[in-house]
């Protein structure tokens, strides 16, 4: 492929790329990879963050999630940004699966993961500002979508993952600790 890039800042690059057959250039954005986490403590509650952004000018309701730092594992992002964002920490960490955020202009890729047994940071950690911890039983959380309250596609699309491997049962509201 011929890639050109056209525009870069710190968080992207908008590249051009010629596509065989077509007379126009084709437009993509390149970005690092970032990683979510479906966090669930030993009580079964999730470990989801509300934040302010920008784009959507509103505090919205997410899972842990963030960047893949240069150099660094998805698990280890993973791990990273739960920290960071929620004071937890966690064992083990499954991957659910990676998923193509935006195929028709992303050339990224979301990795997914659940941590089982979460529980408080051990040693001291600088947690990210701006981001609040909110911890809610499955039950609850399948109402706030319900309700519009969380509507991140990809994050619903991370949920969807776990429903599938067993781990987040929709119907009945629950988390199963593996």
């Amino acid at each position: 492929m011929d890639d050109k890039v056209v525009f870069s800042v710190p968080w992207f690059d908008i590249v051009v790329r010629g596509v065989e057959g077509s007379p126009a250039p084709y437009y993509l954005l390149r970005t690092t990879d970032y990683v979510s986490v479906l966090a669930a403590t030993l009580d079964g509650s999730l470990l989801l963050v509300r934040q302010y952004r920008p784009v959507v000018a509103a505090r919205t309701l997410e899972l842990p999630s963030g960047h893949v730092e240069k150099g660094e594992t998805p698990e280890a992002a993973a791990r990273r940004e739960l920290a960071e964002e929620t004071g937890y920490e966690a064992e083990k960490f499954e991957h659910l699966g990676t998923l193509d955020p935006d195929t028709g202009r992303l050339e990224n890729k979301l990795w997914c993961f659940y941590a089982p047994d979460a529980r408080p940071v051990q040693s001291p950690v600088d947690r990210e500002q701006g981001i609040e911890l909110v911890q809610c039983k499955p039950q609850d959380l399948m109402r706030r979508i319900r309700q519009g309250e969380m509507n991140h596609g990809l994050h619903l699309g991370v949920l969807l993952l776990a429903a599938m491997r067993g781990w987040l049962s929709i119907e009945q509201g629950s988390v199963q600790q593996r």
